[in-house]
């Protein structure tokens, strides 16, 4: 069957040119017949899936917006009587009792789930590698990271196994492997869509600061269609539909982290495209908070949060003060994200400074990085993620090019707080731009 999106699914099925079980099948079978160089699709539940599509048959179709869509989930959302081990092998036995809300959202919208995709342990790289469900390739060459921590999602999308996932974001989670896979993935605003049932193993407390859900999909229109199925509440409308009008400031590069030429050229070219269309496109602006010291209190912050309070490796444990401190202080980067969207509608800027990179072995703290030709620390391109990550906004991951290499390149679009339709809207202006 032809790669159908999910929204062109839903469709073909309620014209009666298609069955759930007929699109199931053709899924399961693209799993089946692709995964195996890529270890996308790590937990397979294909009967389950089988039996849910011939309920929806039997049942005969109607309106909901992914009735009969095959898709994945990430591995650590919640499936009733699955594993949800977030790559720990202390957690390969741990079966979840009930369904993530996200998960019975989309359920409840007609998906159908065929199983979970890869993530690295305790979601904590941008390479998905586990010793319980093993590394996860780049669709494109295998020899590179298809991203983390959300990179089986990304994979089984990008090598057009599924139409549809969902992944999860804090240090560029679902941006990062977009951008790497050359797909579409949204970073929602954070509270906007609920993280019950996306618990580290055995556990099910507070999710904590910083960490959201989102949808990752081919393109835009099934991105700002799931996107409807997971909010708690209805978004805002998206308010653009061109580029004219549009004012927008592109950023190209970090005080910290290197950027590789392909993709500031990237940037150039975007922007070129948005003022010829009509937008005015500004490329500094006074009102952007400072982003080193952005950079290092989002480090500090999230640091805190992935570690829930733990002492770090020195034995220092954050107190109770200098958490508040640490939450005052981006409250205020907060205030001043929402003073700059007075005078922009977006913000277009790198997810990471580098395409996808080679599989590495080497711990995130101490890996570095060829960035045309000159190593650079890893961890200074959290400062891409963090643009977004720590003011709570949304940005919407958009594949927009090729390197020299022919690795995707990926940019994202970040709004103002719940304007996550904006952000796919002109997420969809810049990709059509950008191949005119």
């Amino acid at each position: 069957m032809t790669e159908l999106s999910a929204l062109a699914t839903a469709a073909a099925i309620r014209a009666g040119d298609l069955t759930a079980v007929a699109a199931c099948d053709a899924a399961i079978a693209r799993i089946e017949a692709r995964d195996g160089p890529i270890n996308a699709v790590v937990v397979r539940d294909f009967d389950a899936a089988r039996a849910a599509a011939a309920a929806l048959d039997a049942a005969g179709p109607d309106d909901r917006p992914l009735f009969g869509v095959p898709m994945t989930v990430k591995e650590s959302f919640d499936v009733a009587g699955l594993p949800t081990t977030f790559g720990f092998e202390a957690h390969r036995d741990h079966r979840a009792r009930a369904d993530a809300v996200a998960v019975a959202r989309l359920k409840a919208a007609g998906a159908v789930i065929l199983g979970k995709t890869n993530v690295p342990p305790g979601l904590a790289d941008l390479q998905s590698d586990n010793p319980v469900y093993g590394r996860t390739n780049n669709p494109h060459r295998h020899d590179r990271v298809a991203g983390g921590s959300s990179g089986g999602s990304a994979a089984a999308l990008a090598s057009g196994m599924v139409p549809l996932e969902i992944g999860s974001d804090i240090g560029g989670s679902i941006r990062v492997p977009a951008h790497f896979n050359g797909i579409w993935g949204m970073k929602t605003t954070f509270g906007a869509l609920s993280r019950d049932g996306h618990y580290f193993p055995r556990t099910d407390g507070h999710a904590g600061p910083l960490s959201v859900i989102g949808p990752l999909a081919r393109n835009a229109d099934d991105l700002a269609v799931a996107l409807d199925v997971l909010a708690d509440v209805p978004l805002p409308r998206a308010r653009f539909a061109t580029a004219r009008g549009l004012r927008l400031l592109m950023l190209d590069s970090h005080p910290l982290a290197p950027v590789q030429a392909s993709i500031r050229a990237t940037v150039a070219r975007l922007g070129q495209a948005f003022e010829r269309e009509g937008a005015t496109v500004s490329w500094r602006s006074d009102a952007l908070p400072d982003q080193a010291e952005q950079f290092a209190r989002y480090m500090r912050l999230l640091a805190v949060a992935m570690a829930r309070g733990a002492p770090s490796a020195d034995g220092v444990q954050a107190s109770l003060p200098e958490w508040f401190a640490m939450l005052d202080e981006q409250a205020r980067t907060e205030r001043a994200w929402r003073r700059l969207f007075e005078t922009v509608d977006a913000v277009i800027a790198p997810v990471l400074g580098v395409t996808a990179f080679p599989h590495s072995a080497v711990d995130l703290r101490q890996r570095t990085l060829s960035i045309d030709g000159v190593d650079a620390p890893f961890a200074m391109q959290f400062g891409f993620p963090g643009l977004a990550t720590y003011p709570n906004l949304p940005a919407c991951a958009v594949p927009l090019g090729k390197d020299d290499e022919g690795l995707p390149i990926g940019l994202q679009i970040i709004t103002a707080h719940h304007r996550d339709h904006d952000a796919i809207a002109i997420g969809r202006i810049a990709h059509d731009i950008s191949r005119s």
